[in-house]
């Protein structure tokens, strides 16, 4: 008579698979390994649940396969603010030297590779500029700098600075920082440098910015010789506008501004974020200038050893051609960072002018994005300047004539349009969260299990490898164990009679092994008692 089958399931092993499908939560178990013969049913039940499977796998793969290729969304947004860091100002007169300021000694170290002007074309260049020709027996310097040349000959902001207001606050050339760039000695408005605090502003709009009057001293312009690569066909002075984290690459990014005009240039801050690898190619590495060995010339950022600037794009390039400039020619360029010693005028010409184009022109140095970045939109406009009415009242108050009001003079008002500014973030795509969720939507649609469903199903795992495995060799283990004991028992027993004859007194018992030994004549018997 059979038992009930609650009791009968109950005394079944936990290992036994119907038992188990019985009590699983995974869907549809219980109907594949349900007790009996294989029916219509079941065998409906396995092909439903074996093609659930399959489609929970094909979602599941995937899903992973397009978490892996590691895509990323832009997101556009605008946010308000009540306060903005006003942005760093960069200003550079177009004409790198002034003329009254150049000597025999410049011309004969600078003028062929600089000027264009050959050494038996000195006396006549220097007739142009209106000065004396060299004395006779004029003996240049043994050395020349090309640094000194350009921060004593360049056009010094004391002189060009007529205006400045900030906010309505004056200013001067003590609120401005001195620095080289390709163009010559250039001027910073609000450089943060030297751990100096960057101004802010609270308003928008013109006059709650920076407002200055410059004077660009046509007189000082030097006389077209020859044409050149760096010759300057143009008046005025080039303007930047960037961050103050960023050094300015002026002669590629900044745009002019020509006397006898007053600009008004209305910027938008843009905040810029990027991804690291693997979503992105951002970077917060610093480059090294300093040239080391020639395999990390162009490669990847590497850490500087020396503290500098947070990295930047234009920081990254500045110092990738400071690399390739000092490994072609043994120097590098007065505007470049580093150590290595700034070139000489015919280096100049000869090796660092052809080498810093080759590299622009070829695009070797491949910088990545910074993982934060802050630019400006700009929009520019200009009005006439001086007008008739005000042309007489500069005049007067600069001490000078009116033409050269109009010739010379310029005003340059920047300030922010409102205090709202853009963000563009880049975001991942799919994170590892939506990846789970993804992965446990379709676990439950498909085969209707969960998390814990898959801990049901090792620990089953784990009760079969208990019973079955570990189970059969305890099992051979016992069994064995058992057969020899039988065995000796068996071997003692046959033996006993003659034991009993041969023992003439009280001796000590005799271990198994040794009395086979003696009175058994099968030495099989012997070995298996020994192994026992």
């Amino acid at each position: 008579m059979k038992g009930p089958p609650g009791l009968e399931e109950a005394q079944r092993p936990g290992s036994d698979i119907h038992v188990f499908a019985s009590r699983c939560t995974l869907h549809g178990l219980g109907h594949v390994f349900r007790p009996g013969g294989l029916t219509v049913r079941r065998g409906l039940w396995a092909s439903a649940m074996l093609l659930s499977l399959a489609a929970f796998l094909y979602q599941v793969v995937e899903q992973v396969r397009y978490y892996g290729e590691f895509h990323h969304e832009t997101v556009l947004d605008e946010r308000e603010s009540t306060r903005l860091t006003f942005p760093a100002v960069t200003l550079c007169n177009i004409n790198p030297l002034r003329r009254s300021h150049l000597t025999p000694n410049d011309l004969h170290w600078a003028g062929p590779a600089l000027l264009g002007v050959d050494p038996t074309e000195h006396t006549a260049f220097l007739r142009a500029l209106g000065q004396l020709p060299a004395p006779p027996g004029f003996m240049p310097s043994p050395t020349f700098d090309m640094t000194q040349l350009y921060a004593r000959a360049g056009h010094s902001l004391d002189d060009m600075l007529l205006d400045c207001r900030y906010r309505g606050e004056p200013c001067g050339p003590e609120n401005f920082t001195a620095i080289f760039t390709r163009m010559g000695q250039c001027y910073t408005f609000n450089s943060g440098a030297g751990g100096a605090e960057p101004l802010t502003t609270s308003k928008g709009g013109a006059g709650n910015g920076l407002d200055i009057l410059l004077d660009v001293q046509q007189e000082e312009y030097l006389p077209v010789w020859k044409p050149t690569d760096d010759t300057p066909f143009e008046v005025g002075i080039r303007v930047q506008i960037h961050s103050q984290e960023e050094p300015p690459v002026i002669d590629q990014l900044g745009f002019g501004a020509a006397p006898g005009y007053q600009t008004f240039v209305s910027c938008q801050k843009q905040q810029l974020s990027f991804l690291p690898p693997p979503w992105g190619d951002c970077s917060s590495t610093s480059m090294d200038p300093d040239f080391e060995e020639p395999s990390d010339l162009l490669g990847p950022p590497s850490p500087s050893s020396n503290p500098g600037p947070p990295y930047s794009l234009m920081g990254c390039r500045m110092a990738c051609e400071a690399r390739y400039v000092a490994r072609k020619c043994g120097c590098r360029m007065m505007h470049m960072p580093g150590s290595a010693p700034v070139c000489s005028p015919q280096q100049y010409k000869d090796c660092a002018d052809p080498a810093l184009d080759a590299v622009v022109r070829k695009e070797t140095c491949a910088c990545p994005n910074p993982c934060v970045l802050t630019r400006y939109a700009k929009e520019l406009s200009m009005v006439r300047l001086p007008s008739r009415a005000a042309a007489r009242y500069l005049a007067r108050k600069f001490n000078r004539s009116e033409a050269y009001i109009a010739e010379n003079v310029l005003a340059l008002d920047i300030f922010f349009e409102a205090l709202n500014y853009e963000t563009v973030d880049q975001k991942k795509a799919y994170e590892m969260s939506e990846l789970l969720g993804d992965i446990g939507g379709q676990m439950g649609l498909f085969i209707g299990a969960s998390l814990l469903t898959i801990l049901e199903i090792l620990d089953f795992l784990c009760e079969v490898f208990q019973d079955r495995v570990l189970g059969y060799f305890w099992n051979r283990r016992h069994s064995q164990r058992h057969s020899s004991t039988n065995l000796l028992q068996e071997g003692l027993t046959g033996h006993g009679t003659h034991v009993s004859h041969l023992t003439l007194g009280c001796r000590p018992p005799t271990p198994p092994c040794a009395v086979t030994k003696t009175l058994s004549a099968s030495h099989r018997t012997c070995y298996l008692v020994t192994r026992l």
